[in-house]
């Protein structure tokens, strides 16, 4: 009787934590739609007979440019100010640079707007990927990732659709972008607060005392230091920056390419997307039941062996592709939450923020720096060579997530030692 009023007990802390991030939850829901909208609404207008295809370029590049920097600029804000207040800072940001498009098609000023909407949706996503981390348990930490990335991948398809329903060629689509960020005030103006954060608890050693506001713990924790404490969080992250990218912009010319028809290469990306929608939970699920280094160790096998059949049998037919990119999108997908899961679980709560930009970081350059690669590989190979570089990645999260469980424990010696290289 006693176990099972300790799992109903833990049942309803769960259902608790999980109904006190709804704020948050929806606050982001809404901004990324918005984003989303402003992504599909810039590139249309950018379309438009007439505009330089170099001032074109240059636009674009300001989006992924700004989310580096942001990236890098958050961690001292939150220090500052705390989560919640950084986070309605960074939300007045991505209005006011939302509104920026609404009353002017000035290029110099539109390349500091999609500048300043990279920057705020980076220091988002660390805002709100740290503070989840503080405040999940390692029991449910998983499966609250799960439900922040299904959020978030819910959030790009509202953008789509309501582009859709506006019209892409419509004059007031950057007014109901900017309409959807405001609203995403809401949970705030209502008086919806986030919940107080779990006391940080002490440190393992009294020869490791709390830090002193600038001392060494608060500077960043940079990459190497993440790979020693978590080598397949580093590795995975970055897989996951290379995935997401070149997934969703180089399926497209990946079915023109192998001779798909328009409709139907529309449907292979919708496919993805709606893979990985549908295994978020579930993976979060397994994640928060079994060790994670396991389950990154079975997505990964599961990912190149995809990528492998999709490369040799996947232009043999096309249902049997639909079954592939399926099967790619579950666990390609969902490898991120639960590596970013992991590693929060090697890491002391006063580096949650310094981690989380720097991981977002790496994964940003996988973003930036690969999608080039991904395309001179298809112009040279041919099409399924885009599945060597996603393979590829896959493969190195197989072999980081080995490492990671042949090595021994990292013990609290060592990750002091870590901390005091920092």
């Amino acid at each position: 009787m006693g176990s099972i009023a300790q799992s109903a007990m833990r049942l309803w802390r769960n259902a608790e934590r999980s109904r006190a991030t709804l704020p948050m939850m929806a606050s982001v829901c809404l901004s990324c739609i918005g984003s989303a909208m402003l992504t599909t609404a810039v590139s249309f207008h950018l379309g438009k007979p007439g505009v330089d295809p170099d001032i074109v370029q240059i636009v674009l590049t300001a989006y992924p440019v700004g989310f580096l920097i942001g990236c890098l600029m958050t961690r001292p804000l939150v220090a500052r100010f705390g989560h919640e207040r950084t986070f309605l800072l960074i939300l007045t940001t991505a209005l006011l640079s939302a509104l920026g498009f609404v009353f002017t098609d000035f290029m110099p000023g539109w390349f500091c707007f999609r500048l300043l909407g990279g920057m705020s949706m980076a220091s988002m996503f660390v805002v709100c990927e740290s503070w989840i981390n503080l405040y999940a348990e390692q029991h449910n930490r998983g499966a609250l990732f799960a439900v922040y990335m299904l959020t978030t991948a819910i959030a790009v398809l509202l953008g789509q659709v309501l582009v859709a329903m506006v019209g892409p060629q419509s004059p007031h689509l950057f007014l109901v972008a900017t309409a959807t960020v405001l609203v995403a005030f809401a949970p705030n103006f209502a008086g919806l607060r986030w919940p107080a954060l779990p006391p940080a608890p002490a440190d393992p050693a009294p020869a490791d005392p709390a830090p002193a506001p600038g001392a060494k713990a608060d500077r960043r924790l940079g990459p190497l230091a993440l790979f020693r404490l978590a080598p397949v969080t580093v590795v995975a992250i970055f897989q996951g920056g290379i995935t997401n990218m070149n997934v969703f912009v180089l399926t497209p010319l990946y079915g023109t390419q192998i001779g798909l028809s328009a409709a139907a290469t529309v449907w292979l990306v919708t496919t993805i997307s709606i893979a990985g929608m549908v295994a978020q939970t579930p993976v979060g699920w397994l994640s928060d039941r079994f060790d994670r280094r396991l389950i990154l160790l079975a997505q990964g096998l599961v990912s190149v062996t995809t990528c492998a059949a999709i490369a040799w049998v996947g232009t043999l037919s096309v249902p049997l592709l639909f079954v592939l990119f399926f099967i790619y999108g579950a666990t390609a997908l969902t490898i991120y939450p639960v590596a970013m899961a992991f590693g929060a679980s090697q890491l002391h709560t006063r580096h949650m923020v310094a981690a989380s930009g720097t991981l977002l970081l790496l994964y940003s350059i996988g973003n930036v720096a690969t999608p080039g690669v991904a395309a001179g590989l298809m112009a040279h190979l041919g099409p399924p060579a885009m599945f060597l570089l996603l393979g590829g990645g896959a493969a190195l999260v197989t072999l980081a997530a080995c490492y990671n469980l042949l090595r021994r424990p990292v013990t609290v010696p060592i990750m002091q030692n870590v901390e005091e290289r920092l």
